[in-house]
């Protein structure tokens, strides 16, 4: 039995020697990437000036898409936040999603709204629109509120609301983030100043856990002080300002972040909308719109924009978090299953050869090499006196490289966004990434192996709700 075990091992250490340098390089090639794209990024951002299209009459329209379920005790001062962006030509569609309290009451009575005549057309096919509100002042005319039976996702809800849009591009995101207050101008330009057709833009999200929130505007940006949130923040910027830089900067996004993302209205119709049955229906939205474009033949981007544009408040409590993170690793597989046909196929260009297989190898398949590994590893020094040090050394190497990565994000962020008020704070987040893959790392390859497991016992799971803190709020 030990020599099969031995014979089997010489061949997974060659795997894994091939698997580690490939995944080692491939970050090296994304750290250059990120950096061009950032770069580039800052020279063109002075060529079209944003107060040039805030000033002009001939920009794209853009309607803010955002389901409300239960939130009648923000949906004010959200609302009103949403309604104060700076844009010459939009909208705020609210999707009233089935609530059970006194979200549409809430509405009704703040903003004067009135049951309306409404032409809907139900282009993507939705649980049943009860109505359609408007205001009957002038103030508000930018709102318009659908009221919709519930349809136990947030994809069934966005759909509703992609349907009442009015305006050729909209902007996805939750009725309880706080946007900055040229998010759409950020988002929109790309659309507006690109020589290929862009189909959706997306920008970087940071927990508004510990930030201060005043009448649904947000008046100081904190560190998180929360265990989970303050890993979650860390997450966020290697994710956002390093990984879905690089991916744009090729051409190969395949996630839009469902908090904050701008489309093309018309390519989602035709790919038919968010799909209420994945559990990544953001990723789900993205391949299908990709492989679409493909299908037509026609160029295409999809882009992402550097700078902080939304702040969202994430899971505060080990079980939230976990149940996230669980459907984000079933969503994951359930994507790449369904779209398999995409895999090397020369009909889907970068799609094919790069980015489902990037998502293969080195999303999908890493959780399950690490516990593999850590179990050969564990049976190896028991049984076969496995030269303990040696494995010490390589571990280190990886340890260092994960570090320098994720300083450099930090650091690249600070330079960029400048959003820390104190070196102090800096300090906490480069804390945080040195411990992050001995406590948090660990988590989320449990969750993400817990979601494929769900997905091939075929497990029903809802998306539940995520038990809100609130935000902080400036005493006036």
């Amino acid at each position: 039995m030990l020599d099969y075990f031995k014979i089997f091992l010489e061949y997974y250490e060659g795997f894994i020697l091939i698997f580690s340098t490939s995944y080692l390089f491939l970050y090296l090639i994304l750290a250059v990437l990120a950096f061009l794209a950032i770069k580039d990024y800052n020279n063109n951002k002075y060529f079209l000036k944003d107060d040039i299209f805030v000033k002009s009459n001939h920009v794209i329209g853009v309607s803010i898409v955002a389901p409300a379920f239960n939130e009648g005790l923000t949906i004010v001062d959200n609302v009103r936040s949403l309604m104060n962006l700076n844009y010459p030509k939009f909208e705020v569609v609210i999707v009233n999603d089935g609530s059970t309290d006194d979200t549409l009451q809430k509405l009704v009575d703040e903003f004067e709204l009135v049951k309306v005549d409404f032409f809907y057309e139900a282009k993507i096919e939705t649980k049943h629109v009860r109505g359609h509100y408007k205001s009957s002042n002038p103030l508000y005319s930018r709102l318009l509120v659908v009221d919709k039976e519930n349809g136990k996702s947030k994809a069934d809800a966005s759909n509703a609301g992609i349907n009442s849009a009015q305006y050729p591009l909209f902007l996805c995101t939750d009725v309880d983030c706080i946007l900055r207050n040229d998010t759409i101008m950020k988002l929109a330009k790309p659309f507006m100043g690109s020589d290929k057709k862009v189909i959706a833009t997306g920008g970087a999200l940071r927990p508004s856990n510990s930030c201060i929130v005043q009448d649904g505007f947000l008046v100081d940006v904190q560190f998180p002080s929360n265990w989970w949130a303050s890993f979650q923040e860390l997450e966020y910027i290697r994710a956002f300002l390093f990984g879905r830089m690089a991916w744009g900067h090729i051409n190969s996004l395949l996630l839009v972040s469902g908090g904050l993302g701008m489309f093309d209205r018309e390519i989602v119709i035709k790919v038919g909308g968010y799909w209420h049955k994945s559990l990544g229906e953001d990723m789900d939205l993205i391949t299908r719109m990709r492989k679409y474009m493909h299908e037509i033949d026609e160029d295409f981007k999809i882009l992402y924009i550097p700078e902080t544009l939304c702040w969202t408040e994430v899971p505060s409590t080990k079980d939230v978090l976990l149940r996230q993170r669980v459907r984000w690793g079933r969503g994951l597989i359930q994507t790449l299953a369904i779209h398999k046909e995409i895999f090397f196929n020369p009909k889907y260009g970068e799609t094919a050869f790069i980015a489902m297989p990037y998502f293969f190898f080195f999303e999908f398949l890493v959780p399950i090499l690490e516990v593999f590994g850590l179990i050969t590893i564990i049976v190896s020094i028991i049984f076969l006196d496995l030269y303990l040090l040696g494995v010490l050394k390589l571990m280190g190497v990886i340890y260092i490289f994960y570090l320098v990565i994720t300083i450099v994000s930090v650091l690249l962020d600070e330079w960029f966004n400048k959003y820390y008020r104190s070196r102090k704070d800096l300090l906490k987040l480069i804390l945080k990434g040195i411990i992050e893959p001995f406590v948090y790392h660990p988590f989320c390859v449990y969750a993400a192996l817990k979601g494929y497991w769900h997905y091939f016992l075929n497990k029903e799971q809802k998306w539940g709700n995520m038990q809100r803190t609130g935000f902080l709020t400036k005493k006036k």
